[in-house]
C-alpha cells in the first residue's frame, strides 16, 4: 500500500464480545460482579498469608505474589471494558491500547513464570524434603519472583516494541475487548513479517519453556509419590500439590482453547469470547481453587474474620 493512503491512527474501536445493545447490560452486570469477586478473592488470599506467620512459607509467598498479579491482570483489562459499555463508546486510544498491551503481555508471562517457579518449589519439597528450608530460602525465592518480573518486562517489551513501528490505516476496528497483541498485527498495514515472526518466537520460547519444566517438575514429583510404600503417604505428598496442578491445568487449556479458536473460528468474535476464560475466569477461580482445599488458608481467613482479631488489624 501506498505512503499516501495511509492515515495516522490516534484510536481504534473496540468491538466487545457483542454488539447486540439488548445484551449490553447483561454483560456489564456480569463482568462487574467476575471483577470484584476476583479482586476481593485475591486481596483476602494476600491478607491471609501475610497476616499468619504459619503462612510465611516459600509456597503462600509464591501464591500470593500470584494473586497480586491475577489483580493487576484483570484490572488492566475489565475497567476499560466496563467504562466502554457503561458509555457506549468503544474508542480507545493508540497510546492506551499500546500500554494496555504492554501491561497484559507482562502479566501473563509473570502468571506463566510464577506457575513455573510453584511447580519448582513442590518439586524441592517432595523429592527433597530434609534440604527444602536450605534450597527455597528467603533470599533464592526473592529472586525468584525478581528474575520472573524482570524477564517478563522484557519479553513485553519485545513483543510490543515492533507493534510501535507499524503503520495503521483504513479498518480501525479490533474484534476483541482489549488490545491484544495479534489482532493489533493484522490490523496493520504496513510489512508485519517481523512482528509475526517475534511473536512466534517468543510463544514458543516463552510459553513453552516454561511448560517444559512444570512437566519436568511434576514427572520427578510423580516419581517420588509412587515411591512411597504408604497410601497415607502418597495422598498427603499428592494433596500439597493438587492445587497448583488444577490452575495451571486451567491456565494451559484456556490458552489452548483460544489458540484452537482463533485457528478454527469463522466468527470473528469466538477469539474474544474464548479470551475470557484465561482473562477473567482462570483469575477469579485461582483464590477459590487454593482456599477450599488448603487447610491452612481457611483457618488464616477464619482467625483473620474474628472479631478481635479483626479490630487488632485496623484499630
Amino acid at each position: 500500500m501506498e505512503r499516501e493512503n495511509s492515515t495516522e491512527i490516534i484510536e481504534f474501536l473496540l468491538l466487545g464480545l457483542t454488539e447486540d445493545p439488548e445484551l449490553q447490560p447483561l454483560l456489564f452486570g456480569l463482568f462487574l460482579s467476575m471483577y470484584l469477586l476476583t479482586v476481593s478473592g485475591n486481596l483476602l488470599l494476600i491478607l491471609a498469608v501475610s497476616s499468619d506467620s504459619h503462612l510465611h512459607t516459600p509456597m503462600y509467598f509464591f501464591l500470593s505474589n500470584l494473586s497480586l498479579v491475577d489483580i493487576c491482570f484483570t484490572s488492566t483489562i475489565i475497567p476499560k471494558m466496563l467504562h466502554n459499555i457503561r458509555t457506549q463508546r468503544k474508542a480507545i486510544t493508540y497510546a492506551d491500547c499500546i500500554t494496555q498491551m504492554y501491561f497484559f503481555t507482562l502479566f501473563t508471562g509473570l502468571d506463566d513464570f510464577l506457575l513455573t517457579v510453584m511447580a519448582y518449589d513442590r518439586y524441592v519439597a517432595i523429592c527433597h524434603p530434609l534440604h527444602y528450608t536450605v534450597i527455597m530460602s528467603p533470599q533464592l525465592c526473592g529472586l525468584l519472583v525478581l528474575v520472573c518480573w524482570i524477564v517478563s518486562a522484557i519479553h513485553s517489551l519485545l513483543e510490543c516494541f515492533p507493534v510501535l513501528t507499524l503503520s495503521f490505516c483504513g479498518n480501525q476496528e479490533i474484534p476483541h475487548f482489549f488490545c491484544e497483541l495479534k489482532q493489533m498485527i493484522q490490523l496493520a498495514c504496513s510489512d508485519t513479517l517481523l512482528n509475526n515472526i517475534v511473536l512466534y518466537m517468543s510463544a514458543g520460547v516463552l510459553a513453552g519453556g516454561p511448560f517444559a519444566g512444570i512437566l519436568y517438575s511434576y514427572s520427578k514429583i510423580v516419581s517420588s509419590i509412587l515411591r512411597i510404600s504408604s497410601a497415607q503417604g502418597k495422598y498427603k505428598a499428592f494433596s500439597t500439590c493438587a492445587s497448583h496442578l488444577l490452575v495451571v491445568f486451567l491456565f494451559y487449556c484456556t490458552i489452548l482453547a483460544v489458540y484452537l479458536s482463533s485457528i478454527g473460528a469463522q466468527g470473528s468474535h469466538s477469539s474474544a469470547t474464548a479470551s475470557v476464560l484465561y482473562t477473567v475466569v482462570t483469575p477469579m477461580l485461582n483464590p477459590f481453587i487454593y482456599s477450599l482445599r488448603n487447610k491452612d488458608i481457611k483457618r488464616a481467613l477464619r482467625k483473620m474474620f474474628e472479631k478481635d482479631n479483626w479490630n487488632d488489624h485496623f484499630f
